[in-house]
């Protein structure tokens, strides 16, 4: 999976140092086989040794960029946090919320969720863990994670109300806040509700039928 570049001013080493191309590139690396190795491996159990072995480096290496595998998976994590701002909310963003189109986007909304954590599984496994715990970076992480799109539907939401579509006691706040609550929590479980012996497209239909009514006030269409 290609992982953005960033910029020699948005990092630095260990010890303060702006890191070169090879440098970057080294980081990226050790960040890929991070990810990689959690699929397998608990974020408990994850070594500096074995990430440093997995990137075919070292492990003085490895802390020349981090200084334990928590502030890597940390990096990981803040990473994310761009990729599901832009991947999220542009969907809520860029929808049409009048007519069929209405349902439609939520069709493409609950679908991209789904994706979004299929693609992420393992990291945002441990985000959410590590924030249920209490640990205060991973929670602001997950929050960072969904702000944007939490404001995104907020914000349809507050112009269906304006227009009489949903009652005018309706908190939009509250309204988008639980319905993201909802798209996270069965994008996270997927697996498990599928056991129970229905499917991803029946789950992605339902969650969009959800979304659909909470959002626009209207039973949706058959």
């Amino acid at each position: 999976m290609a992982r953005r570049v960033s910029r020699p001013t948005d990092l630095r080493a260990v010890d303060g140092r702006v890191p070169g191309r090879r440098g970057l590139a080294t980081r990226a690396r050790l960040l890929d086989q991070t990810k990689d190795l959690l699929a397998t491996t608990s974020y408990r159990d994850l070594k500096v040794v074995d990430i440093a072995r997995a990137a075919g480096t070292s492990p003085a290496t490895f802390y020349q960029y981090f200084p334990d595998a928590e502030a890597a998976l940390l990096a990981l994590a803040d990473e994310l946090v761009g990729e599901g701002r832009e991947r999220l909310t542009r969907p809520v963003r860029t929808a049409s919320w009048s007519g069929r189109g209405a349902y439609d986007s939520c069709e493409v909304i609950a679908g991209t969720f789904l994706d979004f954590w299929d693609d992420h599984r393992s990291l945002l496994a441990v985000i959410d863990l590590a924030a249920t715990e209490g640990d205060q970076r991973f929670r602001e992480i997950r929050i960072r994670l969904l702000n944007s799109f939490t404001d995104a539907l907020r914000d349809v939401a507050e112009d269906q109300r304006s227009s009489g579509r949903l009652p005018a006691d309706l908190d939009p706040t509250a309204t988008a806040s639980v319905l993201v609550a909802m798209l996270a929590q069965v994008s996270g479980h997927r697996y498990g509700i599928e056991r129970y012996g229905t499917t991803t497209g029946e789950i992605r239909r339902a969650m969009a039928r959800l979304l659909y009514s909470g959002v626009t006030g209207r039973k949706p269409p058959g």
